[in-house]
């Protein structure tokens, strides 16, 4: 019996196994990197070991590492969770030979699956080997993970050289292995679904297909909101996604929990791959059959028989998950601070952070997943949004509200969404809409503290001004102090503290909830920065700046690329890579290279100056 599992990863998924593993009586070991010391779940577990370093493949990535800390802290099990090395055959191997249990499939079936090249010739499937004008668009995939890294879509022959190099070293740096193969891309130009089926397996040859779930919204080919089960499909064809799922797990004596992926486009099923671990999108599963998977493959890794056939499936269950990402910034991943993170009662978040954590540049940008059961689909979709709508979230940037607006899309809630539903719609849902009366509360609740101290010293009739930097713009408020308090034209100020601002507005009375963070400021659900009464000079840049979006290391620059070089508008200058995906940086108008200020290996902070471009309109 299994009494101590480490778990070979990190940030979310390492809390959700150490939950089910505290819930059974078994300790739990954590490994974490430099980086991650004082990561939540390092602390959470009941013993952790140190990882010498900050980047994947000198930490997450050394399965050596890993299986001397899981012996030097006497565990006797390893869960491998998903990413880093869950699918490395050549690492549960080395589990296995250090006579510990692995909770996972059999390397050999893992060999078989977790390469998708090989996957798809077990599956009677072929990958493109030379690739013509007739054969575009293609994907790009990486053979060795998934989570949307290594995964270019090619729409120009011109472009695939490129794109294979991009995803070969993007590989390279999240599973430590550049394989990449190219095969038709059926995605969002073609209206297609992704559909996956979720299987777990004992030792006594007992199968269960756990239904299906659809993870048609996707950005960067990382999937952003899953549910099951998934909407819409046939009987006829919901039995032939399940026995295909079994035949393959079948063919590769396949043991513990996976998942096997379609494409379904026409109404007909594509096989992708097979996933040979737990997925980030397991818990709607979990809320639908009423079970707990990761316990499931404990149980399993102990010997046990499932029954013959799987619970009965109830309600419907959807998760979202949130990103420190800008979406309207072509996905950027952003870092700092999560100051305070709260979703509301009635629905279930996991999350590998809490209140004050950093959040680094080393790691996937995934701060949460928040996943809502219903009676049905439609209550499921409500329960989510709302929840989403009213979570506190005050730290970086997030797609909190694209989460929203996907859910509440009429496509979406129609259930006719696909893999190129951001490709369409992205624009317009990720359009500000501020409330206009954010900069107004920020402003009455800021005024109401500092009044603490020393109370007021303006004269009742002086108003008072404050700049809030809001969506983008530049927001500038007026309020007086009165001798029954603050007011401020078009609203009555029915009550203002530090934290609570209450305004009646055409004869309705609406709360703001404010938080401040030196000169971060939350109101509700809008962020806001305090400016200055005047700004300094001191931080303008000159016109063509080609600033950092985020921290991170420069991986490349173009060939060529030197001081005084013609570039166009668009054209890829260097590339930056931040929390385990490349970005690319281009020019931002047609023009001159007229400074140059990054190179290779060059670590950057969010807003360093990288390369000045002089426009041909100058």
């Amino acid at each position: 019996m299994i009494t101590s599992v480490l778990v070979a990863n990190r940030g979310e998924i390492a809390c959700r196994v150490f939950r089910t593993c505290r819930e059974a009586g078994i300790r739990t070991v954590a490994v974490h990197s430099d980086a991650d010391e004082n990561a939540l779940h390092a602390r959470v577990a009941d013993a952790a070991v140190r990882l010498p370093g900050a980047v994947p493949a000198e930490t997450y990535l050394r399965g050596d590492l890993i299986v001397k800390a899981a012996v030097a802290a006497g565990a006797d099990a390893v869960h491998p969770g998903y990413g880093f090395l869950s699918e490395n055959a050549g690492f549960a191997r080395a589990v296995l030979d250090a006579g510990l249990v692995w909770i996972g499939p059999p390397p050999e079936a893992i060999e078989a699956m977790a390469s998708k090249t090989r996957a798809k010739e077990l599956m009677g499937l072929q990958p493109l080997r030379h690739v013509t004008e007739a054969d575009l668009p293609v994907l790009v995939k990486a053979a060795a993970g998934g989570g949307g890294r290594g995964m270019r879509v090619v729409r120009s022959l011109a472009d695939l050289d490129a794109e294979l190099a991009a995803a070969r070293a993007e590989a390279a740096s999240a599973f430590g292995d550049g394989e990449v193969f190219v095969e038709p891309y059926l995605g969002g130009d073609a209206g297609g679904r992704h559909v996956e089926v979720q299987i777990i397996a004992d030792t006594h040859g007992t199968v269960w297909a756990l239904g299906t779930r659809d993870c048609s919204l996707q950005r960067r080919h990382q999937k952003v909101i899953e549910e099951a089960p998934a909407p819409g499909l046939s009987e006829e064809l919901a039995q032939e996604l399940h026995e295909m799922a079994v035949r393959a797990a079948r063919a590769v004596d396949y043991v513990g929990a996976g998942t096997v992926e379609f494409l379904v486009a026409d109404g007909r099923a594509h096989f992708l791959e097979m996933n040979t671990r737990l997925q980030v999108e397991h818990p709607v599963t979990e809320a639908v059959f009423g079970i707990d998977l990761v316990a499931l493959q404990i149980r399993i890794a102990e010997g046990h028989t499932l029954p013959a056939e799987p619970p009965r499936a109830h309600g419907h269950a959807i998760e979202a998950r949130l990103y420190a990402e800008d979406p309207a910034r072509e996905w950027a991943p952003q870092t700092g601070t999560l100051h305070r993170l709260a979703v509301p009662d009635g629905v279930r978040l996991d999350t590998g952070y809490t209140d004050g954590d950093a959040i680094g540049v080393h790691y996937d940008p995934m701060l949460a997943k928040v996943v809502a059961h219903a009676p049905t689909r439609a209550e499921a979709v409500r329960r989510l949004a709302g929840a989403l709508e009213r979570a506190v979230i005050h730290g970086p940037v997030t797609n909190r509200d694209l989460l929203v607006r996907s859910l509440r899309h009429e496509e979406f809630t129609s259930a006719r969404t696909d893999t190129g539903f951001y490709d369409r719609h992205l624009a317009e849902l990720t359009e500000p809409d501020p409330d206009p009366y954010a900069p107004l509360a920020a402003a009455l609740a800021d005024a109401h503290g500092r009044s603490r101290f020393g109370g007021w010293r303006n004269l009742p009739s002086q108003p008072q001004v404050k700049r809030y930097a809001m969506a983008g713009e530049e927001h500038e408020v007026r309020y007086r102090h009165t001798r029954e308090g603050l007011a401020a034209d078009g609203v009555r100020v029915v009550h203002a503290d530090a934290q609570l601002v209450v305004l009646e507005v055409d004869g309705v009375q609406r709360k703001f909830e404010v938080a401040r963070y030196g000169d971060q400021v939350y109101v509700n659900a809008t962020a806001l920065t305090a400016l200055p009464r005047f700004p300094d000079p001191a931080a303008q840049r000159a016109p063509g700046s080609l600033l950092a979006p985020m921290p991170g290391t420069v991986v490349r620059v173009a060939d060529g690329l030197a001081v005084g070089a013609a570039v166009r508008a668009g054209e890829p200058l260097l590339w930056l890579e931040a929390m385990k995906m490349e970005h690319k940086i281009s020019a931002p108008v047609t023009g001159t290279l007229a400074a140059l200020h990054a190179s290779p290996g060059q670590q950057v902070e969010l807003g360093t100056l990288l390369a000045i471009v002089h426009s041909n309109a100058e």
